[in-house]
């Protein structure tokens, strides 16, 4: 980096709300996962280490939002306290559950970016079709991708809904570059590493937390001014939970289930069912068996051939990445049902090869997926599962078998508290 772009980091701000305390940021972007692309094209290889701390979907820990002269403040880790003049009208956002939390905050019409838009925007509508009046106009935007520091300037955002810690190792910003962007243009906000509870760089491990989707979605939704919508939502999304919990079989009557992305060739990607961290939020509440649980992982998944699948002979295999036109699950269910050693795994023999929606949540995307999902394991208790056809929305379930209030959560959203 120039000397010359060096310096404008200690120019007089752009936006006199961009104010931080508390932890010094360094910079931020969450464009994207270098390790594992929502679309499925790169599968996760990085070897990081977890973090021990223990998720708890369902904690008390609320966000709070103080006031400021002229404005107000949110804090949450990495940035530390952040300061707005005015609710951001402009907003950056990565990965999908950043925008799905914009989206619940009620601010759809704000988003400017988001990580490869056409999957990821019909892959978010195929939800948002089930709420009257919520959608995703994805068309037209920028691919938040990898953005190098001009990008960010031509988008010129009030705020970026991105990691900072994350934002510094990815391959077209360093820290200095996210400095200047918070300074010059505006600040970020989000919590990457909460992902997997993974070790953040070096550099922000000191002062590093780690939250559940529902704790970040909280202080986001604050950033937004709708801490209303987010505490209600929550109440839906606790309700959903107690249902689930209460609903549970006995441990000895659950299944064992293969948590997979479709490898290329004769393959899987296997990762972890009950793993910390929020890319869970949807399976680990469920306490079915992972398949794959004694299996030694080299960094968040492994990949497995069709001998080692029918080795493990899951009851149920859940397919990520299949409810977008880019993957199509009932072509995944013919090749396994005409290969002579996949045809003979259980969960193909009777049927249980599941499509499932994105890792990476936001709170509208995680009670659709936590109902899906109850259903996908355990129709007995839950209901059963209609199945989903490729390109279509998220399947009608009627209201009686609904986990959820469909109304409800779509009032919520619309700002009809």
């Amino acid at each position: 980096m120039s000397d010359n772009n060096a310096n404008t980091t200690e120019e007089l701000t752009r936006r006199e709300y961009a104010k931080y305390g508390g932890a010094v940021i360094g910079g931020g972007l969450i464009a994207g996962c270098s390790s594992q692309s929502e679309s499925g094209a790169t599968p996760e290889t990085t070897n990081t280490a977890t973090a021990t701390a223990t998720e708890t979907e369902t904690a008390t820990d609320t966000a709070t939002e103080a006031a400021v002269d002229d404005g107000y403040s949110v804090s949450m880790a990495p940035m530390g306290t952040v300061e707005f003049e005015s609710v951001p009208e402009s907003v950056y956002t990565g990965l999908p559950y950043g925008a799905d939390m914009a989206i619940a905050s009620g601010a759809a019409d704000a988003i400017n970016s988001i990580y490869y838009p056409t999957y990821h925007g019909t892959l978010m509508n195929h939800f948002y079709d089930r709420l009257d009046g919520v959608s995703f106009e994805y068309e037209g935007l920028n691919d938040s991708w990898n953005l190098g520091k001009e990008g960010f300037y031509e988008l010129d955002s009030d705020v970026h809904l991105s990691d900072p810690a994350y934002a510094s190792t990815l391959e077209n910003l360093d820290r200095d570059d996210v400095t200047e962007i918070r300074n010059q243009i505006g600040p970020w906000f989000n919590n990457y590493y909460s992902d997997r509870r993974r070790d953040p760089p070096e550099a922000w491990a000191e002062d590093y937390e780690y939250f559940s989707l529902w704790e970040i979605y909280e202080r986001v939704a604050q950033v937004f001014r709708a801490g209303d919508r987010a505490s209600a939502l929550r109440e839906v999304h606790s309700s959903i939970r107690s249902e689930i919990e209460s609903g549970l079989p006995p441990e000895s009557e659950r299944p064992s289930v293969a948590f997979t992305f479709k490898g290329e060739d004769d393959t899987f990607w296997v990762y972890h069912l009950n793993a910390d961290g929020f890319l869970n939020a949807h399976t680990r509440p469920l306490g079915a068996i992972d398949a794959f649980d004694d299996t030694e992982f080299d960094g968040p998944q492994t990949q497995v051939d069709y001998e080692a699948m029918l080795d493990a002979d899951p009851d149920v295999i859940l397919v990520l990445f299949t409810m977008a036109s880019s993957h199509s699950i009932a072509d995944i269910r013919t090749g396994l049902e005409d290969d002579a050693v996949a045809s003979e795994i259980n969960a193909v023999q009777n049927g249980e090869v599941y499509a499932q929606g994105a890792r990476y949540q936001g709170p509208i995307m995680n009670l659709f997926q936590l109902e899906m999902t109850a259903k996908q394991l355990y129709p007995d208790q839950f209901g059963e599962w209609p199945g989903y056809v490729d390109g279509e929305p998220y399947p009608e379930i009627p209201e009686d078998d609904q986990l959820f209030d469909r109304q409800r959560v779509a009032d919520i959203v619309n700002g009809d508290i």
